[in-house]
């Protein structure tokens, strides 16, 4: 409780000046290195990325490459140690948190919910929601099913952490709650993996529906998560080494190849 954050609002905030248009830059990343605090390596090396509204862009690579650390400076949950992050082109350090977190919504790779009922989750991203919003919610993240079925639907009891529930409903609820915002930007750190295909495929779907004005950033170990993304970016040590859609980075990236091939080869094996 004493411990001083090494993340503060700047005297004299900036206010963000929402950008308008499809295809418009709403998140930059310019030339971004990043070492974790006491670490002698750094994580991120020179990384250049523009998230666009109306897009997906999506984030793969193997483990320890960085991704989930890229998600992560988006909220400045860190700063980064060289380069610059801008959202709606200022800079992350002159913006109250407050301001940016109000445009952001985040589904991080551990789906946690909070003690009290499935509506008190789910309102923690929009205190005033109506239930009709909720429901609606709970449709697109193709958790309406499972809610329907508890003893007392909304107001049903949700244990510390969603203890009471799958990971697969959990993460299905931190999808429909970040949604109830209805953000400009949506973080999802590989938030889809405890997810069977088809409900991946069905969600996937109604979300493409509900974020046509929004930017979509999804992390993802599953390369058939992302085989529709607008743009994906391929992280290798920290790296960017390719970028581009499914297809062109088929033929483009080695990194990207490898990742495909060795995907398809345990679907083989299972």
């Amino acid at each position: 409780m004493t411990t001083e954050p090494e993340i503060h609002d700047p005297a004299e905030p900036v206010r963000p000046v929402p950008r308008a248009g499809a295809g418009a830059v709403v998140v930059e990343l310019d030339r971004v290195d990043f070492r974790y605090p006491g670490a002698e390596e750094a994580v991120l090396h020179d990384v250049d990325l523009q998230i666009r509204l109306g897009a997906t862009t999506a984030i793969v690579g193997g483990t320890g490459s960085g991704k989930t650390t890229i998600l992560n400076l988006i909220p400045r949950l860190y700063d980064v140690t060289d380069g610059a992050v801008r959202f709606e082109g200022t800079d992350l350090r002159e913006l109250a948190r407050e301001d940016l977190w109000a445009h952001l919504g985040l589904v991080p790779q551990r789906a946690f919910l909070f003690s009290g009922t499935v509506a008190d989750n789910l309102r923690f991203s929009k205190p005033d929601a109506t239930d009709d919003e909720l429901w609606h919610a709970l449709e697109v993240a193709q958790a309406d099913d499972f809610v329907r079925e508890l003893p007392e639907g909304l107001g049903s009891v949700v244990e510390q952490g969603g203890a009471n529930f799958s990971g697969g409903q959990r993460q299905r609820l931190a999808i429909a709650r970040a949604l109830i915002r209805r953000p400009r930007v949506y973080l999802f750190d590989d938030s889809f993996s405890a997810l069977d295909y088809g409900t991946d495929a069905r969600l996937r779907a109604a979300l493409a529906r509900e974020t046509t004005e929004a930017a979509v950033v999804i992390v993802a170990q599953r390369v058939s998560t992302i085989l529709d993304a607008d743009h994906i970016v391929v992280l290798d040590g920290g790296r960017v080494v390719g970028g581009g859609r499914h297809e062109e980075l088929l033929e483009t990236c080695d990194t990207y190849r490898e990742i495909v091939s060795s995907q398809v080869r345990d679907r083989e094996a299972a």
